[in-house]
């Protein structure tokens, strides 16, 4: 497939599907994943490069825009801060090797995380199966409020930004709001069944979350020893074990 074919190919079927626009200079890439993600349920547009992946992003309305760190013409930072600019859409940056400057300015330009470039398609379903038509949900929890389709934070109206893991983990603490939720049930819907997650990981993450939100005296995210955490809602008894 050429640049040129890839720029305005559309794998799939029209607007029933979740669209995912991908902005990245390898037709090669880009046609693989359409193919694995068209067996998902996806439609897939590919553009090579930014001018027409801003396009693209205008006449599509994607759902989720996924970016490669490598973009030429508009680099990839200058795309995610024009794509959100326009639309609160949820954009990923495709890093490799060498490009953590780049996801430092990404994520400050709003893009919502960075997924491993070459793509895997079991870390990008999630994402655009959130943001698929009509999954859109907001969670609100006292002051904080998740946008699980933009992946947006904010607390007391204030934008947070959220590293990914930490993002997963309040959704599902949100989730579970007034529920106590065990060490072993985040292992496995956080970090998705990996057995060799310790429980430090777990609490270190915890300890960034609640500096983030500002819980600065552990009343929203309790610890409840020797179990595992509980989000709480406010007004709600409930006290740390």
């Amino acid at each position: 497939m050429t640049q040129q074919q890839a720029a305005s190919t559309v794998f799939g079927d029209a607007r029933t599907k979740p669209v995912l626009l991908i902005a990245d200079p390898d037709g090669a890439v880009v046609e693989d994943l359409a193919t694995a993600l068209e067996r998902e349920g996806v439609s897939v547009t590919g553009t090579p490069d930014g001018a027409q992946g801003l396009l693209q992003a205008g006449a599509l309305q994607p759902d989720v825009v996924l970016v490669s760190a490598t973009l030429p013409v508009i680099d990839a930072v200058e795309f995610v801060r024009a794509v959100r600019l326009a639309r609160a859409v949820p954009v990923l940056l495709g890093v490799g090797e060498g490009h953590a400057e780049q996801a430092v300015r990404a994520l400050a330009a709003g893009a919502a995380a960075c997924v491993a470039r070459p793509y895997r398609v079991p870390e990008l379903l999630p994402f655009i199966q959130a943001a698929s038509p009509g999954a859109r949900q907001v969670l609100a929890v006292g002051g904080v409020e998740l946008d699980v389709q933009a992946y947006q934070v904010r607390v007391g109206g204030r934008a947070v930004h959220l590293p990914l893991r930490e993002f997963e983990l309040l959704q599902y603490l949100m989730r579970n709001a007034d529920r106590t939720v065990t060490r072993e049930q985040i292992m496995r819907h956080v970090w998705h069944a990996a057995a060799n997650t310790s429980t430090n990981t777990i609490a270190v993450h915890v300890k960034r979350l609640r500096a983030r939100l500002g819980d600065e005296d552990d009343q929203l995210i309790q610890t409840v020893r020797g179990v595992g955490y509980r989000l709480v809602t406010p007004g709600t008894a409930g006290s740390p074990a």
